[in-house]
């Protein structure tokens, strides 16, 4: 026998078959002296049920259980995630792609906030969602969850090699005679200071309470102010200024430009971690807001900052332009430094996550397993930074074929199918569609590119 406990949901019987249009319930299944709790997932896998429509979730706030992290802590732990590195390759990216393509920057803006909302509309559906890859499963089943996994983590992964990268390509521009020998290993500059990074951010990786690294976060979202800020000055004050007047478009350039702005807003898969952390659910609306508003300002200004100062001779971190011998430019790259160690740790917390649900429950909870996963993962980043160390290269791979695919691509499918809404013929869907077809050759296109300029560089 089954006993159905349902809030505001509508149930009827077509054709001897039950549906169910929202699906905020619990099913209860006695047998014998047993109860099982089914989730609408599990209900949707037993009984063939195929959920029509996703309501607009209106009751957020029954929702806001579970969570540690105020509406304070959580808009620094995002701001954390979409800032950061990305700044720093803007400009270069518009010097490849000319004065026109920051018209691509605020696009994607604007697309990547709307799949953001996508996002916890999907998680709002069933309670049980509580990752990226649980959204993958409940729109496509498993082989949803393995796809969602597999482009996740390997954009997390590749994105915190890219952090190590950025350590040592800035620290070897200030310190270039640095090497270590020891044991008969030799290592150069950037050798040494990314294994020297990967150390100072190891302590980082042992917490994993998301409230925790909200404290860590404020230091990663102040660094990126302080860059901006310190650029700002040495193009004012230090006698560079602002006088390049640059391409208005450069069509070659268009691809890798489009790459390097994708990963720009490619965090998606750290919202759902964000999310499921939070106290006042109904309040995420307005942390996305506030966060995409305010890294999008400052990822345009550094653009036309940086564009301005140094126009087609923009290296690939803007940090690598600046004179070095001026205390703003230190102070530049100094805090530039700051946001891998703060940024680290937030970044990987999904994938160590997933690897410590592959173990037993008894050991899954452990500190020390949490601590071993953390330590390997770091490990292997400074092995891959350090066999591919091409910072601008690898930026726009994970942007084109990672950033695209999670930002854009599967946000978009995923709802498509959890809403039903692929059934229908309505203006968002056909904007759903529209995003879709527009995201695949713009994907391949800048993976081909990426590519074969990163094999040209080995």
């Amino acid at each position: 026998s089954f006993l159905f406990r349902v809030h505001k949901a509508r149930l009827y019987i077509s054709h001897e078959l039950l549906i169910i249009t929202e699906v905020d319930f619990v099913l209860f299944s006695r047998l014998e002296d047993f109860f099982w709790i089914i989730s609408p997932l599990e209900l949707e896998k037993l009984f063939h049920i195929d959920f029509p429509a996703m309501e607009e979730d209106n009751h957020e706030k029954q929702l806001d259980n579970g969570g540690s992290s105020s509406l304070f802590k959580t808009c620094f732990n995002a701001l954390n995630a979409l800032s950061g590195i990305g700044i720093l390759s803007v400009p270069y990216a518009l010097a490849r792609g000319g004065w026109l393509s920051l018209s691509l920057l605020l696009l994607l803006a604007a697309t990547a906030f709307y799949t953001s909302l996508l996002i916890t509309k999907c998680m709002n559906a069933d309670r049980s969602i509580k990752t990226y890859p649980d959204i993958g499963e409940r729109a496509f089943g498993r082989p949803g969850r393995l796809i969602v996994s597999l482009f996740m983590h390997l954009e997390l992964y590749l994105v915190t090699t890219g952090f190590l990268i950025l350590e040592g390509d800035n620290l070897h521009n200030l310190f270039p005679g640095f090497n270590i020998k020891m044991i008969g290993l030799s290592l150069n500059g950037k050798q040494a200071f990314m294994a020297t990074v990967a150390l100072v951010i190891m302590p980082t990786l042992w917490w994993d309470n998301l409230s925790v690294l909200s404290y860590v976060s404020m230091s990663g979202v102040l660094a990126t102010t302080v860059t901006l800020g310190s650029i700002s000055w040495v193009g004012v004050f230090d006698g560079i200024g602002f006088h390049q007047k640059g391409k208005l478009i450069n069509w070659s350039g268009i691809p890798t430009a489009l790459s390097l702005y994708a990963f720009c807003y490619g965090a998606h898969p750290v919202l759902p971690t964000l999310y499921s952390s939070m106290k006042s659910k109904h309040q995420f609306k307005n942390v996305l807001l506030i966060c995409f508003t305010l890294c999008t300002i400052g990822y345009t200004s550094m653009a036309v900052l940086g564009y301005l100062m140094y126009g087609s001779t923009t290296l690939s971190q803007i940090t690598l332009n600046l004179p070095i011998h001026k205390v703003s430019s230190k102070v530049a790259i100094y805090t530039t430094l700051v946001n891998p160690i703060a940024k680290y740790a937030l970044m990987i917390t999904p994938t160590v996550d997933t690897i410590k649900d592959w173990f037993p429950s008894r050991y899954a909870k452990k500190t020390y397993l949490h601590l071993l996963i953390s330590t390997f993962f770091i490990t292997s980043s400074v092995v891959v930074a350090e066999t591919l160390p091409f910072f601008g290269y690898m930026m726009s791979l994970v942007g084109a074929l990672l950033s695209v695919t999670v930002s854009i691509l599967l946000p978009c499918l995923c709802y498509l199918k959890i809403s039903g809404n692929y059934k229908k013929v309505g203006c968002e869907t056909v904007m759903l569609f529209g995003m879709v077809v527009m995201s695949v050759p713009i994907g391949v296109l800048g993976t081909y590119i990426a590519i074969r300029e990163i094999v040209g560089s080995v």
